[in-house]
């Protein structure tokens, strides 16, 4: 379980927060694991996004004639799956679907449950009672078992897993909104913004939302580890990406049957889940503790 490092609150929020900012920026080129994911993370980036130009062949292309080539074969470098691709192609197409099912999740919840955290911490009372209750049932399931339940229920296919994945996120990310904003709504500044006239949306604009977009950013790059994991865990189950479009999580499964007669290239999609789950993980640890500019 995260632990989230809360920073005492920023009550300029203009020079000083971009003073701020800059310690933070500062403090994590000082950190070299977390840029070294960093680049890591950015070489993988940059073959999804430039795969057509980079990559060899073509990732549909099938040949019964070169199935199952060993890594280092000519003309294959990471050798081919089991209807003759090659590999190397497949991995870089399939690098795009795995971020996308991995990141958009994630920024979708933490926008949802930002917002949701916000609302239910700055009213609070009953209100803030009734929508932490609701979503406490969430918290009944694991997440692995209510995104299968989700996609499940809504059917197979990539937007559908998407959905899934949002929720399963959103009430993880508005517990962290919310009680932060539990705990700024009680400062002093925000009593006299409040008794000088101000709004309740100007006040959540200028002193809340500054001080509580640090903390659950930061909860939420740790959830980016968790939801390529997922993502890739339902596709694996045939509840993703369909095929023949290229995802780790789903040529992981196709590969299955290889394992025994060639396993180094059927570990190669597992292979690069684990990499940018710990580089995502690496980062986010990092960041955390850029921020903590107590230290």
């Amino acid at each position: 379980m995260m632990t989230i490092s809360i920073s005492s609150p920023v009550e300029a929020p203009s020079a000083q927060s971009r003073s701020y900012w800059h310690v933070v920026a500062r403090q994590l080129r000082q950190e070299p694991v977390a840029m070294f994911s960093a680049a890591v993370l950015l070489l993988i980036v940059i073959a999804a996004v430039f795969a057509p130009w980079l990559a060899p062949a073509d990732p549909f292309k099938a040949s019964m004639l070169r199935r199952l080539l060993p890594i280092g074969s000519t003309g294959f470098w990471l050798g081919t799956d089991e209807l003759g691709r090659d590999m190397i192609t497949r991995l870089m197409y399939g690098a795009r679907l795995s971020l996308l099912m991995g990141v958009v999740p994630v920024f979708a919840a933490f926008f949802i449950g930002t917002s949701i955290g916000l609302f239910a911490g700055y009213v609070g009372g009953r209100i803030n009672m009734v929508i932490m209750r609701v979503l406490d049932v969430f918290y009944a399931f694991p997440s692995v078992l209510l995104a299968v339940a989700i996609s499940g229920a809504l059917g197979p296919g990539m937007s559908n897993s998407l959905i899934a994945l949002t929720l399963v996120f959103v009430p993880q990310v508005v517990r962290v909104a919310e009680s932060v904003t539990t705990q700024v709504r009680k400062l002093d500044y925000i009593e006299a913004a409040r008794m000088s006239g101000a709004s309740s949306f100007s006040i959540i604009r200028v002193h809340v939302l500054g001080n509580v977009l640090g903390p659950v950013f930061v909860y939420a790059t740790g959830l980016l580890s968790v939801s390529m994991i997922l993502a890739s865990g339902l596709s694996f189950l045939g509840l993703g990406v369909k095929p023949p479009e290229p995802e780790w999580g789903l040529m992981l499964n196709t590969l299955r049957s290889a394992i025994y007669s060639n396993p180094w290239v059927a570990a190669l999609p597992g292979a690069l889940i684990f990499i940018t789950s710990i580089a995502f993980n690496l980062l986010a640890d990092g960041i955390r503790s850029a921020m903590d500019i107590r230290r």
